[in-house]
């Protein structure tokens, strides 16, 4: 699903380098409840974000405020694109189109031209495998191909930034590994900046330039690892297992403390 322009503003790395930028940005609720203690963190273009944490911890809050579909109560989100689409858990399909009438809704809502967005919608069924399949309906899919749809669409309206809320967590180990396969897939034909919430680890150190550990009561920023074999460019290129699965240790010792 697409999500509207929202207000864009100058700050440090106004040179263009971060796309988004949470500056002292804080979440308190109307009822007094403190979702978010103050975050600063950024997202540099062309990179895969993970947020990570339990439950409650505000990952979502902060993933509506890059949406722009809430604001911060103070400091400040930079974002230096009104080009996005926000996936979900849910694939959020209309059971009463095809494939090919799925993918190219947001474009259609969009007032794209019927060819462009037909064109569009082809290219993105082909980039997530499933050529083939445009006039299968919902029902006939399975999850894992469901949420491939999902993703489809998501690429239709050609966005810089991709924010992505738990999207393959009701998929089984293995559909999750294929659609993080998809996902790095699309992150290298489209140099896509991510913003991914999970609660896997694994998940996270396997996808995240970045990975962002979030604490609960009330959510906070408890520390952001670089990645220390992160995505790389060529899919074929071998990343070190030994230092991956080291963060990944490092990062479940670290949720395990008291203060998470």
């Amino acid at each position: 699903m697409s999500a509207g322009p929202a207000a864009v503003g100058a700050g440090p790395g106004a040179d263009g380098s971060e796309l988004v930028e949470f500056i002292g940005a804080d979440k308190v609720f109307g009822n007094g409840f403190r979702a978010l203690d103050p975050v600063d963190l950024a997202l540099a273009r062309s990179e895969i974000t993970v947020l990570v944490g339990p439950s409650g911890c505000g990952k979502t809050t902060l993933l509506r405020m890059a949406a722009g579909l809430t604001a911060p109560s103070s400091g400040r989100l930079v974002r230096r694109t009104d080009r996005m689409s926000y996936v979900f858990q849910d694939p959020t399909l209309l059971a009463w189109r095809s494939v090919q009438a799925n993918v190219e809704l947001v474009a259609r809502l969009q007032g794209v031209p019927r060819a462009v967005r037909r064109e569009r919608a082809r290219a993105a069924i082909e980039m997530v495998g499933l050529t083939g399949f445009e006039k299968a309906y919902p029902r006939e899919l399975s999850g894992g191909m469901r949420m491939r749809v999902s993703l489809a669409r998501s690429v239709t309206s050609e966005p810089e930034l991709l924010l992505m809320d738990e999207p393959f967590a009701a998929l089984d180990e293995f559909n999750r590994e294929k659609m993080g396969a998809e996902l790095l897939h699309l992150w290298r034909l489209r140099g896509l900046t991510v913003l991914f919430i999970t609660h896997s680890i694994s998940e996270a150190v396997r996808l995240g330039h970045q990975i962002a550990v979030l604490g609960s009561h009330p959510g906070h920023l408890v520390r952001v690892f670089r990645s220390p074999s992160p995505p790389p460019a060529e899919a074929t290129a071998p990343r070190d297992d030994a230092a991956l699965r080291a963060l990944r240790i490092q990062i479940s010792e670290m949720l395990g403390g008291a203060r998470i």
